[in-house]
């Protein structure tokens, strides 16, 4: 059983530890094998929506005691992580002769994790609003 942990800032969330890290491993070693006619389409996709993840769960924690606000947060946090799955995707099934293949599903896969702990995050936030109503 995984140790619990007491959340002091949003770098504490195991989603933003992930998302963080997938984030460094696409900026650093997947978008630059890509051919450099889609720096102005994919490449520039991939950019903004790994960026968004974490900034989004880093500036919604300011607003996590407000239910609404925060949920929002979350939810678009899932919307830019589903986002880099697909665009991880594509990389997979179009450019296979630039990308590392296996990197890019290890990608996918931080990605998944990452939906995974920010859709248990939200429930436990709901649960927590639901509490304290």
């Amino acid at each position: 059983m995984e140790e619990k942990t007491t959340i002091k800032s949003f770098q504490d969330f195991r989603a933003y530890q992930n998302l963080y890290k997938a984030m460094l491993i696409v900026h650093k070693e997947i978008v630059i094998k890509l051919p450099s006619d889609e720096k102005f389409d994919l490449v520039s996709q991939m950019k903004r929506a790994s960026k968004a993840g974490p900034a989004l769960l880093a500036e919604g924690f300011s607003k996590r005691y407000q239910e609404k606000n925060w949920g929002k947060y979350l939810n678009d946090t899932l919307g830019e992580a589903n986002e880099m799955i697909h665009h991880l995707s594509v990389c997979i099934d179009i450019y296979a002769s630039c990308v590392d293949i296996n990197q890019c599903k290890e990608v996918i896969d931080i990605y998944d994790l990452a939906c995974r702990q920010t859709t248990k995050l939200k429930q436990a936030w709901v649960n927590f609003h639901k509490k304290n109503d």
